[in-house]
């Protein structure tokens, strides 16, 4: 799946981020230009190369050597693309993984300059099962736009799509939430369906939503996924609540800017787990630690920003 957006203003003679060199023909008629080449497109071959990769170990078992094939066709695709991205999202730090780390540049090294987000394989056990809805993402962005949430972090969430933007508020109470969201798309909660991963830390989560009235779909890997599904038409989701991965968080926010959709989400270090002293450690903050992920992958400042220590 791709996530990306870019505008062009049809204009004579201009170089526009993310679309390459237009020319008007009338211009200089014995002028020959290259084709234009669309950056949009070229990130979808890239997830198609990582999809079509991964394809051939689906339902075997191994999801590392899932991952594997993917990372390296999504790899090998995207230094042929026009553009010279910075990983800001990838498959982790330049010791750990020696392909699309943190860090490191992809593209043939021409403009536009850009931030990257990757994930060759959002759901490699889902796939390793053989299993629906795991994902290949590319996220895109200005250089310099891309939240970078560092290592070992949870993040809060709540998505939704088109029809309850604005009706969402990530500090009040999920069955508020419901509330205002069946009101915005006209419905009951007793209508709505809530997308949730099921994990023992949303046990509380589950107990509340349930008690509003409201149908769960429980889902065990790739909450990617279940971001698009609140904006995709006949998905049967309607928002997302939950706990998750920040580099997710950062993929399903642009995935639903381009779809109309909206995600608010505010760091959630978990008690008791290897992730709680990184976080303090890496970010400080006065209470409370919540940021925002705007409609386009950026934080912003609705909410007590966490400010990078």
């Amino acid at each position: 799946m791709l996530v990306f957006g870019a505008a062009h203003d049809g204009l004579g003679d201009s170089v526009t981020p993310g679309y390459g060199r237009t020319m008007d023909p009338m211009s200089d008629p014995t002028v020959r230009s290259h084709p234009d080449r669309n950056l949009a497109m070229e990130l979808v071959r890239a997830t198609e190369s990582a999809c079509l990769a991964a394809a051939r170990w689906v339902g075997r078992g191994e999801k590392e050597k899932a991952d594997g094939a993917a990372v390296e066709a999504m790899r090998l695709s995207l230094s042929t693309v026009q553009m010279t991205g910075t990983v800001i999202i990838g498959e982790g730090e330049k010791d750990d993984a020696p392909m699309l780390f943190n860090g490191e540049e992809v593209g043939d090294g021409t403009e536009p300059l850009v931030d990257v987000a990757v994930d060759p394989i959002d759901g490699t056990t889902l796939t390793a099962h053989g299993k629906t809805n795991a994902l290949s993402v590319i996220a895109v962005a200005d250089r310099h736009s891309m939240l970078d949430p560092g290592p070992s972090f949870y993040m809060e969430k709540i998505a939704v799509g088109p029809e309850a933007v604005g009706a969402i508020d990530i500090t009040a109470s999920p069955a508020q939430n419901l509330r205002w969201i069946a009101k915005s798309k006209q419905a009951d909660v007793q209508d709505l369906t809530a997308v949730i991963l099921d994990r023992p830390r949303h046990e509380d989560l589950i107990a509340e939503v349930r008690a509003a009235g409201c149908r769960i779909r429980l889902i065990t890997d790739g909450d990617v996924y279940g971001s698009v599904a609140t904006a995709w038409p006949d998905a049967g989701a309607d928002v997302l609540f939950g706990v998750g991965g920040p580099p997710e968080g950062v993929i399903s926010a642009a995935a639903l800017k381009a779809m109309g959709g909206e995600m608010q989400a505010r760091f959630a270090p978990q008690r008791g787990s290897s992730t709680h002293d990184t976080s303090c450690a890496n970010f400080a903050s006065s209470p409370p630690s919540t940021t925002e992920i705007g409609p386009d992958g950026r934080s912003t400042e609705r909410y007590e920003r966490i400010i990078p220590a």
